[in-house]
Formats: structure tokens, C-alpha cells, sequence
């Protein structure tokens, strides 16, 4: 137990109730302070633990029992005084070691939530200084955290990305910015396929070319929460420099025009 006003406190008011109480007695008859001296045990394990509990407790019972003393003289403890010694005794213990564990716990609890913020802090920090894009969506894929690098690529405000916006409404916002190099009539079916692959989870990797020259490898990664993790990998060195014609097959599988089911999906996810 660290000795100051906290570890002190519970003693020390203890000590002074009682002898207010025997004051007090001495001049006109006066109730029994055990439930204040419970009411102090307690106030002591909330403000320091349990061993300044249970050292207020201790002080409380063995005030009492001069109090009782106190009163009755040299003619010794009634039975009633007995019963409400032991009562005394039993509650403060108990509520001492009720109050100061809960603190411990609390305390242990608060510890462990503050540790876990800092490490939060720490790594949130850390995925803005990476240039891959990364969005943490949850069950329902609204995105809990948007890095800074795929607020950089799909110019996604601050205010939007701290509003916990849902992933579709992150697509639409990069439709109307025009942020992906693709037709505007083929982009509905583009933003069905990319939110069917959220929805079921493929990690199938895409490219994604950007108006502003830029390719990015799109990879989602299914959680055990169920939530998702998207990562926008950049690879315009790789693919820029070996673009040929024949990739344009892939921007059509991209496309699919005649597959409706999609834009059923889509409509789901609006």
C-alpha cells in the first residue's frame, strides 16, 4: 500500500467519526456509526485499494468496540452490542474486500483499454505512412479506419473518411470524381463486381487503372469478424510498362455488360 492522502484517508476519517461519536455520546444519546465507518471502508477501497479497505475496517471495528466500551463503562458489552459488533465486523471486511477488488479490476481493465488505444494510435499512424491504400470495413461494410494513402488516390475527404461511410459510398465517390479510368456507362457494372467481391469475400487480386495514370492491385481479405480488409497495392511500374492490347480483354471481363445479377447486387448494397 503507497502511503499519501488517499491510503490515509480512509483511516483518518474513521479515526474522527469515532471520536465525534464518543463526544457526541458523552453530551446526548447517539445512534451506533457503524454504517458511516461502512460507509467510510468502502470510500477507502473506491480511493486506494484494498489494503487501505481493509485497514480502515480494522480501525472501524476496533473503534466500535471502544465506543460500545465507551458508553457502557466498566459494567462490559450488552448482547446487543455483540450482535452489532459482529455485524460490524463481517460488513466492513466484506465491503473491503468487495470495493478494493472491483477497483483492482477496474484499474486492471482501464490499464489494459489504454494499452490497447496507444497500440491503435500507434498502428493507425504507422498504415498512414505506407503508400498502400488500405480500408478496415466491419460486418456491414461501413469502413472503420481509411489510411491516408487511399484518401490521397480516390481524393476522399477527411470528413468523409471519419464519417464511417459505407464501402459502396466510397466507390460512388470515386465514380463522381471520376477517379477510375473506365467508361462512365460500363462503371455501375464495375462498382456491382467490386461490391460482390467485398460481399463474399474473394481474394481474387484486380488491377484498378486511374485516370491519374496510376494502377492498383485491389485484394480483399475476409476477417474472422466478418468485417473485410481491402488493400489498394500500387503497380504502375509493373503494369504501366507491359501494357499491351491484349489486356484490354481483361477490363472487358471487368465490364461484363450482360450479366444482370450484378446490378441486382448493386441494388441490394444501395
Amino acid at each position: 500500500m503507497r502511503f499519501g492522502w488517499r491510503a490515509i484517508s480512509g483511516p483518518a476519517l474513521t479515526a474522527a467519526a469515532l471520536l465525534l461519536a464518543m463526544l457526541f455520546d458523552r453530551l446526548f444519546p447517539t445512534p451506533s456509526p457503524a454504517p458511516l465507518l461502512v460507509c467510510i471502508v468502502a470510500l477507502a477501497g473506491a480511493l486506494a485499494g484494498l489494503a487501505s479497505a481493509m485497514t480502515t475496517a480494522v480501525v472501524a471495528v476496533i473503534g466500535a468496540a471502544l465506543f460500545f466500551l465507551n458508553r457502557h463503562g466498566v459494567s462490559g458489552y450488552g448482547a446487543a452490542d455483540l450482535v452489532r459488533l459482529g455485524l460490524l465486523t463481517v460488513t466492513a471486511v466484506g465491503t473491503a474486500g468487495i470495493i478494493g477488488l472491483m477497483r483492482e479490476r477496474l484499474l486492471g481493465t482501464v490499464a489494459a483499454e489504454r494499452r490497447s488505444h496507444a497500440t491503435a494510435a500507434r498502428l493507425s499512424a504507422a498504415l498512414d505512412q505506407v503508400d498502400i491504400g488500405i480500408v478496415l470495413l466491419d460486418a456491414e461494410t461501413r469502413a472503420e479506419f481509411i489510411n491516408r494513402a487511399f484518401r490521397d488516390y480516390f481524393a476522399v475527404p477527411d470528413v468523409i473518411a471519419e464519417s464511417k461511410p459505407p464501402f459502396i459510398a466510397l466507390m460512388y465517390h470515386g465514380r463522381d470524381t471520376g477517379a477510375f479510368e473506365l467508361p462512365e456507362d460500363e462503371l455501375g457494372t464495375f462498382i456491382a463486381r467490386r461490391m460482390e467481391m467485398v460481399r463474399v469475400g474473394d481474394a481474387t487480386p484486380i488491377n484498378i487503372k486511374l485516370r491519374s495514370s496510376e494502377v492498383l492491385r485491389f485484394v480483399c481479405t475476409a476477417l474472422p469478424d466478418g468485417g473485410r480488409m481491402l488493400s489498394y497495392t500500387p503497380v504502375t511500374d509493373l503494369v504501366r510498362h507491359t501494357d499491351e492490347p491484349s489486356r484490354a480483354d481483361y477490363y472487358r471481363s471487368l465490364r461484363d455488360p450482360t450479366n444482370r445479377k450484378l446490378t441486382r447486387y448493386l441494388r441490394v448494397a444501395e
